[in-house]
């Protein structure tokens, strides 16, 4: 198609309505910059032009940058930053700058027409001529339009330099008819601009907005550290690999821009329902844990246990003494001193259970049970007591971390609260599984899960791949009081094993190998020294060859 001064109005118009289309359903904002500079310098055949927006109402910023002899395309989809310095509206003295005919422009909100910018009274262009004097370009006419959004304030300015003429390919001057098409476009361009930065500020203020809950749980939990900050990060690594990867497990895998945006919120909002999971539950960093940690209680009694076997020894040692029987003495003493020691044994293994590794072994459990038996306290009044309760016994053989299992449903039904609580936002037609993504994170892939048991395709796919970074985030996290941080080695062979018991979805799981995903996490947010070497060959999970 031909371009610019010459061709028949009615034409045109048309040219004016389609790119007004397009502007309208445009949701990209670099696009829409270079749709706008596009559509102008083909409605009045400009060699070149230069879209600028205004910044806090104080100077104009470089937007996008076409120039068709020099070859030059600078920011918009260029991919190309325009380093050009941002020019000022007002002078130090807070007048208006008058001298440069863009920042003119956005001041006044007038058009300006000049034929020859080197013979233009009123305005400085000496930088103009210094650039071309180094490209051997010549700026001679330019044409200056504001761009008023629906309030009729200024938010850019568009600048079209060299109008050609259509026989002869030499610079002309830009027409009045130019100008008023010009100016039409400005206002189209300018409500499609803000339409779409209201678009983006809206969306930028959800995500901030989802990120301040994060990590606001984050600061609740603080033994789980900066789990709601980091296993969104691992979650779209995995999602970046996938649609990178050139592997045919990823074929059936890869997600749209949409699907992208849907399950980086829903990656933010996985645990947004542990906002209502009790602070004693969510922060029980030991077995024994309430407001305080109650194995201080058991080895104070401890102490009284031990002052008690004292004493008796040590009447028996007196009596024995002054019977003559100084057999009697020595054994006395010594079954004090096997008793001591068996005592701090046992309490040195019950602080260490307290703790909650893994998991406990049943010989281990069976030890609680017999240390329970073994010793006896008194109390003040006389009273003698065993030295653990049975809640202490029911804490201290939870075979897994620190919750017995009344305190872990309660933390698991924060999964259901998170699905509830989503469930209730209005979310636009492209975010809607949001909700269902961040509640089947707990899911596995052959059942058995939670909040709803389901199994295989029934777990939607965000959901899988959330699954994945929410199980490795949590192994290799350095700030769990209740257990000790794998290795790298050690994280991805336990997770192996939970994919061939169909925790998760394998052909995820390969990805996340093959593609190196946990590497990269691995260099971004694990100790170095717990870095070490995977043999990805031995580990259990993946698809031999």
């Amino acid at each position: 198609m031909s371009r610019g001064s010459g061709q028949p109005l009615e034409e045109r118009l048309e040219q004016l309505l389609s790119i007004g289309q397009a502007l309208s359903a445009e949701t990209n904002t670099d696009a829409l910059v270079e749709m706008i500079l596009r559509g102008a310098r083909n409605l009045t055949n400009a060699d070149a032009g230069t879209v600028y927006s205004v910044e806090e109402e104080s100077f104009l910023s470089f937007e996008t940058v076409h120039n068709d002899s020099l070859g030059l395309h600078l920011g918009g989809t260029s991919g190309k930053p325009v380093n050009f310095p941002d020019l000022p509206l007002y002078t130090e003295d807070g007048l208006p700058n008058d001298r440069n005919v863009a920042a003119y422009s956005a001041v006044s909100g007038e058009a300006v027409r000049i034929a020859d910018a080197y013979d233009a009274e009123g305005f400085d262009f000496s930088g103009t001529r210094r650039i071309d004097a180094q490209t051997g370009y010549r700026s001679k006419s330019f044409l200056t339009v504001p761009m008023r959004d629906h309030e009729g304030s200024v938010i850019g300015v568009l600048q079209l330099i060299n109008a050609l003429d259509r026989h002869s390919g030499e610079p002309t001057e830009f027409s009045a008819a130019d100008e008023k098409i010009a100016s039409s476009l400005a206002s189209q361009a300018a409500i499609a601009l803000t339409k779409q930065q209201l678009i983006d500020a809206q969306r930028e203020l959800f995500n901030s907005f989802t990120k301040v809950i994060a990590k606001s749980i984050d600061r609740k939990n603080p033994t789980t550290g900066k789990h709601c900050e980091r296993v969104p990060l691992l979650t779209m690594m995995v999602a970046d690999a996938i649609n990178e990867s050139q592997s045919s497990t990823t074929e059936d895998f890869k997600l749209s821009p949409e699907q992208y945006d849907e399950l980086s919120l829903a990656a933010w909002l996985h645990d947004c329902g542990k906002v209502t999971t009790p602070e004693a539950i969510v922060n029980k960093a030991t077995k024994l844990e309430r407001q305080i940690d109650g194995i201080n209680e058991i080895m104070t009694r401890a102490a009284a246990t031990r002052q008690e076997a004292q004493l008796k020894s040590l009447t028996e040692q007196h009596q024995a003494i002054t019977s003559g029987e100084t057999e009697a003495a020595e054994r006395a003493k010594e079954e004090l001193k096997v008793f001591e020691q068996q005592l701090q044994d046992d309490m040195d293994f019950l602080c260490s259970a307290n703790t909650g590794k893994e998991f406990m072994e049943e010989a281990a459990q069976e030890r609680v049970d017999r240390i329970a038996e073994r010793y006896t306290w008194t109390d003040h009044l006389g009273k003698e007591h065993p030295l653990l309760t049975e809640d202490e016994i029911e804490n201290l053989k939870i075979r897994r971390g620190t919750l017995n299992q009344q305190e872990m449903a309660i933390m698991h039904d924060h999964v259901r609260v998170s699905r509830e609580m989503l469930e209730q936002l209005n979310f636009p037609k492209h975010l809607q599984r949001t909700p269902q993504i961040a509640g089947q994170h707990h899911e596995r892939m052959a059942g058995g899960g939670y909040p709803d048991n389901l199994a295989g395709e029934q777990i939607c796919f965000g959901a899988r791949i959330l699954a994945i970074a929410d199980v490795f985030e949590a192994l290799t996290a350095p700030d769990r009081p209740y257990k000790e941080t794998k290795t790298l080695s050690q994280a991805l062979k336990i997770m192996g094993f939970m994919a061939e018991e169909g925790h998760f979805d394998k052909d995820l799981f390969q990805v996340f190998i093959e593609e190196k995903v946990y590497l990269k996490y691995a260099h971004e947010h694990m100790q170095p020294d717990l870095i070490d070497e995977v043999d990805e060959a031995s580990l259990p999970g993946l698809a031999k060859d």
